[in-house]
């Protein structure tokens, strides 16, 4: 009889001598894992794996899956944030540490999530029976996507109130004559404090400072900034914002309702119609006078920037978070795929697609930059900006004067919102997925079980969320912003690179690999995985914590106790990979030593720990093997 040792979460391998003297596999008894020897033995020398037999649901097409994962990568970040850095560090010269950090850091973290999940067909909590001692990690990255989407949600709502404005006879940001304008109000003032940093979407409302009609349309007309003057005076939410963060959360829920066979058919329009606006706003932009110097002034190379650290820093943190590893997104889209689909090949494509995508945005973005720093003659430093500044504020101004100005500002903010929505689909499903999956018990045999899940999580990330549409939710946003998914989904990607190449073992994560697409992974990848990515990941944190900055959005510094509030929401997330480590420690039977045998060992190799009293992640060869 040939035996053989298997790491199975659908099921246990039965394996067989045929006829013609070849082992032959059967997946059989969906509650058992492993298969001992007759003599009781484990043999775990070689690992393989059949294709899974159990229920969970797959993506319809291969391409479903695939948009899906393209569509969370490519968000609103590709529009407003990669084309500012890339002039504001060195233009062409900036693709330099961008492409660097992309291929030694981002993309095999990207790849290690996917065929993580694809192998396992687990959710990102559940995933960690590979390495209970981690299953803390799942737990940070479901808190994170959750905690990011109370104020991710707002930017498609702001996107959604700016689309219905646009199709009113003048667009409301054109002159200073409305009733919100202030006697700061200026038509042509360009907006040169806008470019602060990412969640500076205020920037135009600096005191004694000459503002734009789009500024103060944005940080009057929408935001009513002038209502407050911080957290402790934050007002009632305005009711025309709650309609739009209605209307997202009621689309969000009817994509993801019915799981992915829902929303695997809604990416096929949000994943594919900005790429269509992008194009013609471009076409249009390189018709405006000034759109050539916009692009020479985006691309022109500056060598000398790369001597500067922090042109690396943002290139690491831009290409990590525009990846998206870390937020366990990709790891629950990765789970519903068929067993050999060629993960390697989407990770591949998505990588290209974003980085094309941010490229060519930036192409967009600057035509028009150009074409509004001739018309106002000013030199585009001037107008250039990032984050929603960006989008809500010089965008729209400098479209405002076009002939079909209702047009081209339609087509914009209803390309934003197909952004975000596909990103905003992607975080609510981790949420859905990871929890689903890890109380199986509780949700297995309730009907509606996933739609009134579903309602549910949606209904608590809109109550949270609508804090931010008070006239004071700005600060409230820019929080949120800082702190939900900063240094926590640094930890959560760190730790999941530290628990799966070493703890796992790259050897035993390289026959999963070559269990599903044929072929091990090659050095390349291995030497990224446990080395290169997590000093990667270590980098940016130890230069973020050292560039760190007081707290302050504009004139307003934020005060002790909403720093310490920011401080205890990223804690809250990080804290649960220590706390799930000691309570899993202290659950499990037995010694220290026993204890921490089955912490770092899949939970199908348990019953072999317990008949053989070997465990081969004790043995210097597991922890060298490269």
């Amino acid at each position: 009889m040939c035996l053989v040792s298997v790491g199975v979460s659908a099921g246990e391998l039965q394996v067989r001598l045929s006829p013609s003297g070849a082992c032959e596999s059967l997946l059989v008894n969906p509650d058992a894992a492993t298969v001992p020897s007759a003599g009781g033995a484990h043999a775990s020398a070689v690992t393989t794996r059949a294709a899974p037999t159990d229920t969970r649901e797959t993506w319809t097409s291969g391409a479903d899956f695939l948009l899906s994962i393209i569509g969370f990568a490519v968000d609103l970040a590709n529009v407003w944030r990669f084309p500012y850095l890339c002039y504001k560090n060195g233009g062409g010269a900036f693709l330099i540490p961008y492409a660097l950090m992309l291929v030694l850091g981002a993309v095999p973290l990207f790849y290690m999530e996917l065929a993580l999940g694809q192998f396992t067909r687990q959710g990102p909590i559940s995933v960690w029976r590979v390495c209970p001692l981690f299953k803390g990690v799942g737990f940070c990255a479901v808190m994170v996507a959750f905690y990011v989407s109370f104020y991710y949600n707002v930017i498609i709502g702001w996107a959604l109130y700016f689309l219905v404005a646009s199709a009113t006879p003048e667009l409301p940001w054109l002159h200073c004559n409305n009733t919100w304008n202030s006697e700061l109000c200026q038509e042509g003032t360009p907006n040169a404090s806008d470019a602060v940093n990412v969640s500076d979407v205020a920037a135009t409302a600096l005191p004694n400072q000459q503002r734009s009609p789009a500024g103060e349309y944005f940080n009057r007309a929408v935001l009513q900034m002038q209502y407050s003057d911080g957290l402790h005076a934050m007002g009632v939410p305005r009711w025309q914002l709650v309609l739009c963060l209605l209307l997202v959360y009621s689309m969000l829920y009817l994509s993801l309702f019915k799981g992915v066979k829902s929303s695997g058919k809604v990416v096929w329009a949000t994943a594919t119609m900005p790429y269509v606006v992008l194009s013609i706003l471009l076409v249009r932009g390189v018709m405006l006078p000034g759109a050539g110097a916009g692009i020479i002034y985006y691309l022109k190379p500056e060598l000398t920037r790369l001597a500067d650290t922090e042109v690396w820093l943002d290139a690491a943190v831009q290409i990590f978070y525009s990846v998206g590893a870390g937020f366990g997104v990709h790891l629950s889209y990765a789970s519903y795929n068929t067993f050999h689909n060629n993960c390697l090949r989407d990770c591949l494509v998505t990588t290209a697609v974003n980085c094309f995508t941010s490229f060519f945005s930036g192409f967009v973005i600057f035509t028009y930059l150009g074409f509004m720093a001739h018309k106002q003659g000013v030199p585009i430093a001037d107008v250039a900006a990032e984050g929603p500044g960006l989008v809500f504020q010089v965008y729209p101004e400098a479209v405002a004067t076009l002939p079909g100005s209702h047009l081209w500002s339609m087509l914009f903010f209803f390309m934003l919102i197909m952004l975000g929505l596909d990103s905003a689909m992607g975080g609510m499903e981790c949420v859905i997925t990871g929890l689903m999956d890890e109380f199986r018990g509780f949700f297995s045999g309730r009907r509606f079980a996933r739609e009134l899940f579903t309602l549910l999580a949606a209904a608590v990330s809109f109550s949270v969320a609508l804090v931010n549409v008070t006239p004071g939710g700005i600060y409230m946003f820019h929080l949120f912003d800082t702190y939900s998914a900063g240094i926590s989904l640094l930890c959560s990607a760190l730790f999941e690179a530290i628990a799966i190449s070493w703890f796992y073992g790259l050897d035993q994560f390289s026959q999963d690999i070559e269990a599903m697409l044929g072929s091990k992974p090659g050095l390349y990848w291995r030497i990224c995985w446990k080395f290169i990515s997590p000093s990667f990941i270590i980098g940016v944190v130890i230069f973020g914590l050292v560039d760190a900055k007081p707290l302050q959005y504009l004139e307003y510094k934020y005060p002790t106790w909403a720093v310490g509030m920011g401080w205890t929401l990223a804690f809250s997330s990080i804290s649960m990979i220590p706390l799930v480590a000691v309570i899993r420690l202290l659950r499990t039977p037995g010694t220290l030593k026993q204890r921490i045998a089955y912490n770092i060992t899949p939970i199908e190799e348990h019953e072999s720990i317990r008949l053989t009293n070997k465990v081969s992640r004790f043995r210097c060869k597991h922890w060298l093997y490269v």
